[in-house]
């Protein structure tokens, strides 16, 4: 099975419903040029790509702007739709006073498998103490934490706050909660990379930036900058494989990921059985 654990849904069709509400997202996404698609649409890409399921991620920015770019309900809305191909995560804003709240109706309500947070753009650093009872409600749910970590292209969103040194205290204080920091939280690879050497909690997902092709870029960055054996021999269970859809593409960067020289189990558990064990679906 090829799990995309990267996928936000701010163009699927049902929850862009005016065109108030869809230049409120595209402002506050940083994206401009998308149009709606259709669930079908959105099925026919993702059969292209060969991706089997997608991880589908809101982001509530209430508190800073005034609205979700995706609310949770829009995603368990979405998921119901096509349950057996979407799996819904939730978000809340952190400065909200019922943020607790929000997350116990988001897990045990609508069903939702995981948080979404984005320091950047929420405006907070991951190890402020202010955040402990969201972790520890997680860990009472048993729900994994996506962080967006490393650079954004999202408005007003400060690199400083999603530096992956600034998760490490959040790795070593809840070592049983599941943590992803995105993009290998780029361009600060190797620190993300030193955690998740010394923190098996800690996970990574392909979806970076690239500024080449996505094969040139790939290959740059896990062949030249990482030692070309570093995934095979040390990190093959804590990557997962993510595309950042829309801003990038499933169908790009799968086929770079596969032209890499990695032994092929090591790349199924990138495409796919990491990202289950992240999520909780298997041991």
């Amino acid at each position: 099975m090829v799990i995309d654990v990267h996928t936000h849904p701010i163009f699927f069709e049902g929850i862009c419903d005016d065109e108030e509400t869809l230049a409120f997202r595209k402002e506050q996404f940083g994206i401009f040029k998308q149009s709606p698609q259709s669930i079908e649409q959105i099925l026919v890409g993702m059969d292209y790509g060969g991706i089997d399921k997608s991880v589908l991620l809101p982001e509530d920015i209430s508190t800073i702007a005034g609205g979700h770019v995706v609310s949770n309900e829009e995603i368990k809305k979405l998921v119901d739709m096509v349950p057996d191909r979407f799996i819904g995560f939730a978000s809340v804003d952190p400065h909200r006073p019922d943020a607790l709240d929000v997350l116990d109706y988001a897990f045990k309500d609508l069903g939702l498998m995981g948080l979404k947070l984005h320091p950047s753009k929420q405006a907070f650093y991951p190890n402020d103490e202010r955040l402990k009872p969201i972790y520890e409600k997680c860990v009472e749910y048993n729900k994994p934490i996506m962080f967006h970590a490393g650079m954004s292209w999202e408005p007003n969103a400060l690199a400083k706050y999603s530096q992956p040194i600034h998760f490490e205290e959040v790795a070593l204080h809840h070592p049983e909660l599941r943590i992803c920091l995105a993009h290998f939280g780029w361009p600060w690879i190797n620190e993300t990379i030193m955690l998740m050497l010394k923190y098996p909690n800690v996970y990574t997902d392909t979806s970076m930036l690239y500024m080449d092709t996505a094969k040139d870029f790939y290959e740059q960055i896990f062949t030249k900058n990482m030692g070309p054996l570093w995934i095979d021999r040390n990190l093959k269970d804590q990557v997962m494989f993510g595309s950042n859809t829309p801003r990038f593409r499933a169908n790009r960067l799968k086929p770079a990921l596969e032209s890499l020289p990695m032994r092929r189990s090591t790349l199924d558990k990138i495409l796919g059985t990491n990202a289950e064990k992240f999520l909780g679906l298997k041991g």
